[in-house]
């Protein structure tokens, strides 16, 4: 690469060899004024002096350099998955945008393999977020005006898809345990709570039944729900080491597979996910939650919904749940932009 510098107006009808930004510090903006390829003209060289520009750098690239915003295209062609969509280079930086609502999915060892150059820049949300559309996801740009094609392609080469795994509008079927709930002792909390809970991803609640702590009971309730068509089932209370405690018992009957039992995750570290075939294919979740779901607002059940609606198992990540798996109990709730929705 080599950068000539020439006046204003030896720069009058030649092209611009990348992007001159300009900052509108009255209303906060900051952005490309002249775009790489403009044709300068008499009319501009008021505008860059405005701009504190009195001279110009003429880029040469050599056979073996690409040009910032052709790096940045050529990184995001590997990185660009499915639902989402990518900004147009700017100096060099593209941003990707959901597009639509879904989970957001990647392998997070290929953005520090990207990072290794530090001339790259890859930012990202947290891994298995739940994004909006229309919300950015992942951001990148190099830092020199030009970049060797070699460490162009090294970069392609760790880089991986950023997806985002649509919501299904599942129907859910809701078993609520507890001796006390079923004799009027104690009113049921959850499933208003609940219901809204599944409607941020289209879902729907199929009904609900009352069980005392009893396994075959419990199980009873949720092989019914299956034959329903629920999709999803959630079971609440019953999930601790007490005695008088059978919800994971019924689940163990009704499951053809359990996932696991227990999460890093505070509060809500006794839950439970299972999956049992589904009478048409496929599979359907059976989730297991602690009383503390009634009380806490946000728990591990809010970080396994958006996997099971995304039609994903969170199995192969659970473990990893402990790193930002303390909810801070913000008031309110920043819910899911906080590092307890994400990982």
């Amino acid at each position: 690469m080599k950068l000539t510098e020439i006046t204003l107006e030896e720069a009058l009808g030649r092209p611009l060899a990348h992007d001159l930004t300009k900052i509108d510090a009255a209303n906060g903006t900051k952005g490309a004024r002249f775009k790489k390829g403009q044709i300068i003209t008499e009319a501009d060289i008021p505008v860059l002096r405005e701009m504190g520009r009195e001279h110009l750098s003429i880029l040469e690239l050599e056979p073996d350099e690409l040009h910032e915003d052709d790096a940045a295209a050529a990184l995001c062609e590997k990185l660009l998955g499915a639902n989402c969509s990518p900004s147009s280079p700017d100096e060099g930086r593209i941003t990707i945008r959901a597009d639509r609502d879904g989970l957001l999915s990647y392998d997070s060892a290929m953005v520090n393999a990207v990072n290794t150059d530090a001339d790259w820049t890859l930012a990202t949300l947290a891994p298995h977020r739940q994004v909006r559309k229309g919300q950015p996801i992942a951001g990148f740009r190099i830092r020199p005006l030009a970049m060797k094609k070699d460490r162009v392609d090294a970069a392609v080469r760790a880089a991986g898809k950023i997806d985002v795994l649509p919501f299904s509008p599942l129907k859910a079927g809701l078993v609520i345990t507890g001796r006390e709930i079923v004799t009027g002792l104690v009113e049921d909390a959850f499933t208003e709570k609940f219901r809204e809970k599944i409607a941020v991803f289209g879902g729907s609640l199929l009904g609900r039944r009352f069980c005392t702590d009893d396994s075959s009971e419990i199980a009873e309730a949720i092989t019914s729900f299956i034959a329903e068509g629920a999709e999803l089932i959630v079971c609440t209370g019953g999930m601790s080491v007490d005695s008088d405690d059978r919800t994971p018992g019924g689940i163990g009957t009704a499951a053809d597979r359990i996932a696991f039992r227990g999460a890093p995750v505070l509060p809500g570290a006794m839950i439970m996910l299972g999956w049992a075939n589904a009478p048409s294919g496929g599979a359907i979740a059976i989730i297991g939650s602690p009383a503390c779901v009634v009380h806490d607002e946000r728990t591990a059940l809010d970080k396994i919904l958006p996997f099971v609606f995304a039609g994903a198992d969170p199995s192969p990540y659970v473990r990893q749940w402990g790193v930002g798996g303390l909810c801070e109990h913000c008031a309110p709730c920043h819910w899911p932009a906080c590092s307890f929705s994400g990982q």
